[in-house]
């Protein structure tokens, strides 16, 4: 088995999600939300059918429920680490089924080439062994099969991780992570091409959402479950003094004219397709049948 670095607590980042969920619902995740129409949207451009759907960790359904009347859609398999997201979908469609599968994104239980679509809305970023679960991903797609993911960057909460460094190295002298280390655009395409898809594209999308206080944002990510679940993270509580410092180096660091604060979310979308014969590749090496120096201009004539 490949070992690869224990960087969340893949147990607490459940369990927050789960409170989250039975607490708030869906009613908080607005980032889930715009992906989710961002991803269907994406998706619509794409002019073929996929019969076989898996929705990855889509936790609210709401992907799920933009393209259960995609012309083709026959099944939607819907996996969760929990029930508890896998009753909220509905539809008076019955020609596509939706089957609730619990699992894990770093062990799929999806036979290989099985399915033509695999979505997953802000999930993946979660994950310890990101290359392993890409792997997966693409052995369960069938040839010419396609993959289409939404992450978190490792420039989302930029800001709140900028505070509380400078308040911590200020007040103790010393600094514990609080903001997960997010996967970087430039390394996505990479990872992609590694789990053998075709075609790979990563772009990036900046979310910037304004808050009166630190602490407005610090609930906003309690109630979407995704506070800091760092393997790592300090195991007591925040030192007063330091949470304090930290809102007012947000304050006086972040804040536009009107006093609030910024905290910015870049979400990463990547795409690939499973391999096939008919998809176009690249030329190989001296194939090229003209001389680069015959299609150059020289404009001074």
């Amino acid at each position: 088995m490949t070992n690869f670095p224990r960087i969340f607590d893949r147990s607490l980042v459940q369990k927050r999600r789960q409170k989250a969920w039975k607490e708030y619902g869906s009613e908080a995740d607005f980032l889930l939300a715009h992906v989710s129409c961002d991803m269907a949207e994406r998706l619509s451009i794409v002019l073929r059918e996929f019969p076989k759907v898996l929705e990855l960790g889509g936790h609210s359904g709401l992907l799920a429920q933009k393209i259960i009347k995609r012309q083709g859609t026959e099944l939607i398999i819907r996996q969760e680490h929990q029930t508890d997201y896998l009753a909220h979908v509905t539809h008076a469609d019955t020609r596509t089924k939706i089957i609730p599968l619990i699992g894990d994104e770093e062990a799929l239980p999806i036979a290989p080439q099985s399915l033509d679509l695999i979505l997953s809305p802000l999930s993946l970023h979660w994950v310890n062994d990101l290359p392993g679960s890409l792997l997966q991903i693409r052995n369960s797609l069938k040839p010419d099969g396609l993959f289409l993911a939404a992450v978190l960057g490792n420039e989302s909460l930029k800001e709140l991780r900028t505070a509380f460094l400078k308040a911590e190295t200020e007040v103790s002298q010393g600094a514990s992570p609080h903001v997960a280390p997010f996967p970087e655009l430039k390394d996505m395409g990479s990872l992609l091409q590694r789990a053998g898809f075709a075609l790979p594209v990563a772009d990036q999308d900046m979310v910037t959402v304004r808050y009166d206080t630190m602490f407005d944002l610090m609930a906003d990510l309690r109630k979407m479950g995704a506070a800091n679940a760092l393997q790592d993270r300090a195991k007591k509580p925040l030192r007063r003094d330091i949470l304090m410092r930290a809102a007012e180096i947000y304050q006086s660091d972040f804040s536009d004219e009107d006093g609030r604060i910024r905290a910015s979310f870049q979400i990463l979308s990547i795409s690939g397709w499973a391999p096939h014969k008919s998809q176009q590749k690249p030329l190989q090496p001296g194939s090229a049948k003209t001389h680069f120096s015959n299609v150059l201009v020289d404009k001074s004539k």
